[in-house]
Formats: C-alpha cells, sequence, structure tokens
C-alpha cells in the first residue's frame, strides 16, 4: 500500500478524499466507491499502487485513438477499482469485483516497457479499469516512462477533480475520455456520477495541450436519441471540431441484459454528429468503414482494415492533396 494523495483527515479518524468528485468522507477501515483507497486509522491509502490485473501489447487503435501514432502499437497496463458502476461495464471483473493483482512497481513498468521498445511500440496506456483510481501509480511512472522518450495514454472516465488532473497532465501525452452520454440523469441514473466533472476534464486536458479523443457507448433507449447525439457533438465542436468522436456499440453485459445497440443507430449518429465534427467513427461495429479523410478536401488520409493502418493521403500532418494541416500526430 502507499498513502494516497489528495485527501484530509478529519475529526474522529475520519478522512475525505479529494481525487474525484465524489469526495467520499471515508470511516476508519472502510474504503471509498471506488474500492482503492481505504482509510487506516485516519490515513488515506492506495490499495492497488503497484498491482496489475490486466497487460497486453495492443495496438493504439484499440485504446480507441486513431489520431494519435496510426498503426502503432502500445503496452497497456490495468489495475482492479473504478470510481463509477455503470450497468452495462465491459470489464466489470476487474473494475468492479476483481480486489488484487499481480506486483508490477513503477521501475518494474519501466523494464518492462524497454524490453518491448520498437519503432512501432510507442509507450504505456494506463486502460482496462479506470486509470483515475490508479492516480498514485500513474503519478510515480509516468514521468520515468516520459524521460526515456515513451508517449503516455490514459484512458479514462474523466471523472477526476480539477487539480490532480492539472498535476498528472504535463507527463500525459494523449487521452481517450469515455464520455457516457450528455445529460446528467444518464450519469446518475446508469453510472452513478455527474457529467460536469467529465466535460471540464476534456476542455482541461484540450486547454493543457493533450491530445484528446472521446468514445460514446450508445445503449438503445438510453443515450442514444438524435438530440442527446447533437448536443454531444456540439459540445465538442466548440472545443474543437477536430476532436475525434467514436460512437461505440453496445452488447448485454455485467447487469444489462438490453439487446445490443441496432446498427442503424450508430451510422445515425455519425450522421449527426458529423454535422459538428470532422472525425467521427465506429466502434464494435465490423462492418464499419473507419477510413479517415480530409475534412478540407474529403482525400483518403488514413486507411484502416481493423487494426491494419496505412497512410497513403498524409505527408507528416499535411494532406498530400491539398497540402492544408491536419491534426493526426504520426
Amino acid at each position: 500500500m502507499k498513502e494516497a494523495m489528495f485527501y484530509e483527515a478529519l475529526e474522529n479518524s475520519l478522512v475525505q478524499c479529494h481525487l474525484c468528485p465524489h469526495r467520499c468522507r471515508i470511516a476508519d477501515g472502510k474504503t471509498g466507491r471506488c474500492r482503492v483507497r481505504k482509510n487506516l486509522k485516519g490515513r488515506l491509502y492506495s490499495l492497488n499502487f503497484g498491482k496489475i490485473t490486466a497487460i497486453n501489447i495492443d495496438p493504439i487503435e484499440k485504446k480507441p485513438l486513431y489520431h494519435f501514432y496510426p498503426g502503432s502499437t502500445i503496452l497497456s497496463v490495468g489495475t482492479f477499482g473504478c470510481n463509477f458502476n455503470c450497468g452495462f461495464c465491459q470489464n466489470y471483473e476487474i473494475s468492479q469485483i476483481a480486489e488484487t493483482g499481480e506486483k508490477l512497481l513503477p521501475e518494474d513498468l519501466v523494464k518492462l516497457a524497454q524490453k518491448y521498445k520498437s519503432q512501432e511500440m510507442i509507450g504505456v496506456a494506463y486502460t482496462y479499469s479506470e486509470p483515475v483510481v490508479w492516480y498514485e501509480y500513474i503519478e510515480a511512472s509516468a514521468p520515468l516512462i516520459k524521460e526515456l522518450g515513451f508517449k503516455t495514454v490514459l484512458v479514462t472516465n474523466g471523472f477526476i477533480n480539477k487539480e490532480p488532473l492539472k498535476k498528472l497532465l504535463p507527463f500525459i501525452d494523449a487521452l481517450n475520455i469515455d464520455l457516457k452520454g450528455i445529460t446528467e440523469e444518464y450519469y446518475r441514473d446508469v453510472c452513478q456520477g455527474s457529467v460536469t466533472p467529465v466535460l471540464e476534464a476534456i476542455e482541461a486536458s484540450k486547454a493543457l495541450g493533450a491530445h484528446v479523443e472521446v468514445t460514446t457507448l450508445l445503449v438503445p433507449g438510453l443515450n442514444d436519441a438524435p438530440e442527446q447525439i447533437e448536443e454531444l457533438a456540439r459540445f465538442l465542436a466548440k472545443i474543437d471540431p477536430d476532436i475525434p468522436l467514436h460512437f461505440s456499440r453496445y452488447f448485454p453485459r455485467y447487469k444489462f441484459n438490453l439487446p445490443p445497440t441496432p446498427e442503424e443507430s450508430l451510422y445515425r449518429a455519425r450522421e449527426i454528429a458529423g454535422k459538428y465534427l470532422n472525425y467521427v467513427y465506429l466502434g464494435n461495429l465490423p462492418d464499419a468503414s473507419n477510413d479517415t479523410f480530409c475534412p478540407r478536401c474529403g482525400a483518403l488520409l488514413i486507411r484502416r482494415d481493423y487494426f491494419r493502418v496505412d497512410t497513403p493521403g498524409l505527408s507528416g500532418d499535411t494532406c498530400r492533396q491539398c497540402k492544408s494541416k491536419v491534426k493526426i500526430i504520426l
């Protein structure tokens, strides 16, 4: 265990955690909603520091990140715990159930990244469960990863307070932020959270210079209404119309047994969002085309066949055909 950051001691051995907007008040011997921050005699500890439940070398497109070193791979690691409890959770075995993992200290992660270093393997992604509640581990390991010239990625729900996010972002190159939906009701009833801090995290991450892509899992009848899709896309477009948005198809999982999202719902969402955003992609839909086209002249920039990628229309970050700059990091 490692003493947690961002908490204050209260009377009667209580502590209050300030890492995420839940701001849990935790009694001695108890944990917060995330299950991994525990009060022991008036001090808060991280139970998942240096503990890992999943590790793989993944295509960067699997995160998904489509505009960040396309065609590369990344060492992906995850722990247990989450500060949401989404009824449809796709990784509930580790986010909601698992209570321990294999030991992998920050210096061990660095050695592992060095071992797999290649032209295609660009760095480390903190993913699978919720990296916000792995904060102390990321805060300890990400600077070491960066010192070696690697890239760092967060795949996160974005439910984090402003101060810890700003402290961490200088060591993070890219984020895929999971914007579950656009309404407070959906976040409250389905995810047991709040949408406003997530929207603020997207804005702050962009403002502080990180590469940001957004994913929304469309759950039929709950967050896929046309007016909600339009509101979500308009919000992102006000920040930057070049933010890539990934709509992902829901399948029954964890507590949800609704039928899978109809394919037509995803195509409709892409059409609506495409009125405001330059890059909209569809996930968990094998037959969908996810090629990238120049928003200025329409030329094919990136061709994707599942995780096989080539960039026929790019010369660096410039469209070969119209010579305009595009926001794709190569």
